[in-house]
């Protein structure tokens, strides 16, 4: 037994609870109660107990759009590189780095995304990965270090023509085999998806192969219209826009997650809405590519289940949630735009989405969720409730006020230190590996 209390609890359950003298009080896997700390710890004398000393305690991070093998990237310099468009952009930087990851590499790249999100908070991850350098069993290394640190992740790999028709078919083959052993996985902690990377590089013969060895139960992880060449070469090869060839291919439905959107239309979010396909929006990322600003508030007042995601632009979650508040009133010239939309897709989609691959409800303390709790750092410099709470995450907080990391019951840091990481040698390790990936890069090992 473990409590977690003396601070603010934030529920995010249908009753919107709030508690300012809280605690959860966690029985192995499950959250087994909230309310007020007195109460709590006299039901449960015996448990041990986590103080968060004030601070807020809540439910921790979901991120329904990472790219795990984007982790070496952090200041490395490719020589050559001087990208003129969002098509370099890719082939140069993220192509490039993909074509030199080995399964050791990917797997030092999960681990400092994993470490990443555990100090800001977030348990629960929908990864999107490639590295064509070595594509067999790359998913069971990003599973691997998912385990060892205890992180719930959703994890696909790109499938793409890019680099030939042969390491396509081994990254659909990659993806079967991952989803078949997610899916016999007994601790509601791993998923799978059948990932694709976006249509302009996936032929018809490699969305069939797709679609055959696709296990049922799971649906496509798919970048969708980020660029406008992405729209313009459906187009010109299909004679159809982006949402109707995934339809016609079948690739929409509940399970399906489409990274992005940017480009596409009113009849293209009738047509997600109808099949309740999941997007995901990435502000921070499509601001840097200069891809343009999704629909993404039209689309959430369609009713289309809109979740907000990184795309390896940052792990923290806050920091999507503020770019996000930003970027939309910026492009609509409304001040009044994203106030309720934007944590409506952070708090609570980002839930459902999760839910539609996960068993144990996520996203909210209450009786029977999953043990996924965070605290927060933060004392309130005003007055601080249920109806506000959303405006002090906002304007008060980032992800490094996070102190103390629970997923699944298992404390992951407690007072900003990992447990069970020796982390001073595993940052040694990981920083060797992107020595190693910049020098195979740049031609010097």
């Amino acid at each position: 037994m473990l409590i977690v209390g003396n601070g603010h609890v934030i529920t995010r359950d249908a009753k919107n609870q709030y508690f300012p003298d809280g605690a959860v009080a966690i029985d192995g896997m499950k959250i087994c109660r909230v309310g007020q700390t007195a109460e709590i710890r006299r039901a449960f004398p015996d448990a041990d107990f986590i103080d968060a000393k004030g601070g807020v305690i809540m439910p921790a991070f979901i991120n329904t759009h990472e790219h795990i093998y984007s982790a070496m990237a952090r200041g490395l310099n490719i020589n050559g590189y001087a990208p003129k468009g969002f098509l370099d952009i890719l082939d140069g930087l993220w192509w490039n780095i993909d074509r030199h990851l080995t399964n050791d590499l990917t797997y030092l790249s999960a681990m400092e995304t994993y470490v990443e999100c555990i100090k800001n908070g977030v348990t629960t991850v929908f990864d999107h990965h490639a590295s064509f350098g070595e594509i067999k069993d790359s998913l069971f290394a990003i599973g691997q270090a998912a385990q060892e640190l205890g992180i719930r992740s959703c994890l696909c790999y790109e499938v793409s023509d890019r680099d030939g028709q042969d390491k396509a078919r081994q990254a659909v083959l990659e993806n079967e085999a991952w989803i078949r052993h997610a899916q016999a996985d007994t601790t509601d902690m791993l998923a799978g998806m059948m990932g694709m990377h976006a249509q302009f590089t996936i032929s018809d013969e490699t969305m069939a192969l797709a679609a055959e060895h696709k296990p049922d139960g799971v649906g496509y992880h798919i970048h969708v219209a980020e660029g406008i060449e992405d729209l313009q070469d459906c187009l010109k090869k299909h004679g159809k826009r982006i949402i109707d060839r995934l339809y016609d291919w079948n690739i929409l439905g509940p399970k399906t997650l489409l990274g992005h959107c940017i480009h596409v239309n009113p009849h293209e979010m009738d047509l997600i809405k109808e099949t309740d396909t999941m997007v995901v929006h990435n502000p921070e990322s499509n601001m840097g590519n200069a891809c343009g600003c999704p629909p993404t508030m039209d689309m959430v007042h369609r009713g289309i289940l809109t979740g907000l995601g990184t795309d390896g632009y940052t792990h923290d979650m806050i920091e999507s949630y503020k770019v996000a508040n930003i970027l939309h009133k910026h492009h609509l010239c409304d001040a009044t735009a994203a106030w309720t939309e934007v944590p409506q897709m952070l708090f609570y989609n980002n839930a459902v989405i999760a839910n539609r691959y996960f068993k144990a409800p996520l996203g909210v303390l209450a009786e029977g969720a999953a043990a996924d709790v965070i605290v927060m750092d933060y004392i309130a410099p005003t007055p601080m409730n249920e109806e506000n709470i959303n405006g002090h995450i906002l304007f008060g907080m980032n992800g490094h006020d996070v102190v103390t990391t629970i997923a699944n019951g298992k404390v992951l840091m407690e007072n900003r230190q990992l447990t069970g990481v020796d982390e001073e040698a595993l940052m040694a390790k990981i920083r060797e590996g992107a020595a190693t990936l910049a020098g195979r890069i740049n031609g010097y090992l």
